[in-house]
């Protein structure tokens, strides 16, 4: 399935509910789905910069694929968090850093969060990306 598949399947997803309460309650569910990070990388060196609760993310080169691992203290943020690594992890760096997130604006994600959520959530997809183009400009030098 391609970036742009499952980001369709999760706005066919949150398409069923009505209003923000449901949709919530629908991240807290998500946040489920995501498995415990290790508790060797809930360090700080793992947490991400401009989040209100604290997350944990880390990246592994798995083959070609980046492959994300996250944590977070706060469900609504785990669900995010959830949802950002069901859209972008298993993927090659270039489809990670060359594709758009638009599902978050066509769920109305930015606009029903906390400014301060919000912030948590560019800085979320800033990360992943961050580590995306690592590993890409590594994989470019490898093959050099």
């Amino acid at each position: 399935m391609t970036i742009n598949e499952v980001q369709d399947q999760i706005v066919e997803e949150f398409e069923v509910f009505d209003n923000w309460m449901d949709k919530y309650e629908y991240l807290i569910e998500v946040s489920r789905s995501l498995p415990v990070i290790d508790e060797k990388y809930r360090k700080p060196e793992y947490v991400i910069e401009g989040c209100q609760s604290r997350v944990w993310l880390r990246a592994d080169m798995e083959g070609e694929k980046v492959v994300y691992t996250a944590d977070s203290d706060a469900v609504i943020t785990k669900g995010i968090i959830a949802l950002l690594i069901r859209v972008m992890s298993g993927r090659k760096p270039e489809e990670i850093t060359g594709n758009d997130l638009y599902f978050i604006d066509r769920i109305g994600l930015k606009e029903n969060l906390s400014p301060t959520r919000s912030n948590g959530l560019l800085s979320m997809i800033r990360q992943m990306k961050l580590y995306a183009l690592a590993y890409q400009a590594k994989g470019k030098k490898n093959s050099e």
